[in-house]
């Protein structure tokens, strides 16, 4: 089967690769020896692949994967190498073109493809209790009224204003004479 992307094949495809990530967290617990290993699901496969174009839709095809980078659309995707993957569906994540000598319209591509795995929905807020802003605000008005009263209470240290603001006021006319 020769690679397909969104409905068109990819001609003169000389080299595909795939690799595959598992996004791994390693924990080093203190005072112990060894680490714990934290599985955080893997990555999105990436498909790499590299070919030539070298007919009078070479100029077609490019434009059509320029406009496919731009868009950053998911693209249906299939080749042999991805079927163990179950990769489906790509976003076109890198573009390179070169012209090649010797020929008119013979152009080299490589292909970088992200694997397009759909986003998971938010959890529905209609399970949510709506009176819990109202306790929060109410919450926060007590504590504001705390911190109200906090204000008016005597440390003690008030005796000790008078005397070192008389101390500051002479160390200062000292240093300045």
């Amino acid at each position: 089967m020769r690679p397909m992307l969104a409905g068109y094949e990819l001609p003169q495809v000389q080299e595909l690769r795939t690799a595959d990530l598992r996004a791994l967290a390693e924990h080093k617990p203190p005072g112990k020896d060894g680490s714990l290993l934290q599985n955080l699901g893997r990555a999105p496969t990436a498909v790499t692949l590299w070919g030539m174009a070298s007919d009078r839709q070479a100029l077609d095809l490019l434009a059509q994967l320029k406009k496919d980078l731009r868009t950053g659309t998911a693209l249906p995707f299939t080749a042999d190498i991805t079927t163990d993957t179950e990769v489906e569906q790509v976003v076109l994540d890198d573009l390179q073109i070169r012209q090649l000598a010797g020929r008119p319209d013979r152009y080299a591509y490589a292909l970088t493809l992200r694997e397009y795995i759909e986003p998971v929905e938010p959890a529905s807020t209609a399970g949510l209790d709506i009176g819990l802003l109202d306790d929060a605000t109410g919450l926060m008005d007590e504590i504001l009224d705390g911190l109200e009263l906090i204000q008016g209470l005597s440390t003690g240290l008030e005796r000790f204003v008078g005397p070192l603001t008389d101390l500051l006021d002479r160390v200062t006319a000292a240093g300045k004479s």
